[in-house]
């Protein structure tokens, strides 16, 4: 064999080789994409919570106020952030449920369906509300006929919550229009939405002028939710709250005030609310995988956590997070 015909078989070989180790090279990028795809759309399948609003009832900028805390917000609405509110989502069968009907209910809808690009229904399949203080159930009144004129919207609540809709106007026109439709929860229950999610309802000592406060844990498949936006003081709950926040893996507490001079002049103990610095003291011998659990939300007007970057750094160099509006947790 002369040395050109070896020359040309092994270009031949080559060829061959070269093409062989281009499929597999193609094969192998394929079922790596594949993998990818397939382990992506799971994970987005998987349920979620989507924060909505993060602010006290009152808002932010709060009514009334001309200090430096609401200036920036008056100036630029950019920076201002609605009361305290989240959807969950079950992206499987296109689900969800909004917590707390709130006096920014019109813009929360708004926001969560542009926010999830119009995947699922405007109107949620149920509405949660923990307490009859006015950041938590007055947006109700947009689903009547004055305005949104809805049908059956399940309204989930405790019952003297749920009593308290019933018996009391405008809320009881809500309820003989059938633009709600109330669904009683039992104290300690765990109400079933879909074989992904179930929602466990419990009471929290708060000020309950006409209703009980309810806490909940969503339980998901694959996470677990504490909400605890209102409560007197962690000592006076009948539960360990450091407990409470290692049994799950998000935790959205109750962050009312940061500390005891915000409201001069004014008697604190007529608004009880654990101090931001009274939970983080309660918390500073956790490990660092528990404070981090911690999302702060229901934020005063007054909280430099709603508006001051700097004590936004210092809360997180502790360890803890702040839920900021339109996060996915």
């Amino acid at each position: 064999m002369n040395n050109s015909g070896t020359a040309t078989r092994y270009g031949i070989l080559i060829l061959l080789l070269s093409y062989v180790l281009r499929i597999f090279s193609t094969m192998g990028k394929i079922i790596i994409i594949t993998i990818i795809l397939l382990f992506s759309v799971h994970v987005h399948a998987q349920p979620y919570v989507l924060v909505l609003g993060t602010a006290q009832d009152g808002g932010y900028p709060h009514i009334g106020c001309r200090k430096q805390c609401c200036e920036q917000a008056w100036n630029n609405p950019d920076n201002r952030r609605y009361v305290v509110s989240f959807a969950v989502t079950d992206p499987e069968t296109k689900q969800w449920w909004l917590f707390e009907a709130t006096p920014d209910i019109k813009e929360q809808l708004q926001d969560f369906y542009e926010l999830t690009r119009g995947a699922y229904k405007y109107l949620p399949d149920g509405i949660f509300i923990s307490h009859a203080h006015i950041g938590h159930y007055t947006g109700l009144a947009q689903l009547g006929r004055e305005a949104l004129g809805a049908k059956n919207v399940k309204v989930y609540a405790l019952p003297k919550m749920a009593s308290f809709l019933e018996q009391n106007g405008p809320w009881q026109q809500l309820v003989r229009l059938q633009n709600i439709d109330i669904i009683p929860v039992a104290v300690n229950s765990v109400t079933g939405l879909t074989k992904n999610i179930r929602v466990q309802s419990f009471t929290v000592p708060h000020r309950d002028e006409y209703s009980e406060t309810a806490g909940f844990i969503i339980h998901t498949s694959q996470k677990k939710y504490l909400f605890i936006p209102d409560i007197d003081k962690w000592a006076k709950w009948d539960k360990d709250i450091v407990k409470q926040v290692q049994k799950v893996d998000i935790a959205l507490l109750d962050a009312t005030f940061y500390s005891a001079d915000e409201l001069p002049g004014r008697r604190m103990e007529e608004v009880p609310h654990p101090f931001v610095k009274e939970t983080m003291k309660l918390f500073s011998e956790t490990e660092e995988a528990i404070r981090a659990k911690i999302h702060f939300i229901h934020m005063n007007h007054t909280n430099p956590l709603i508006w001051d970057s700097t004590a936004q750094q210092d809360l997180m160099h502790a360890g803890y997070k702040y839920a900021i509006q339109g996060m996915k947790l």
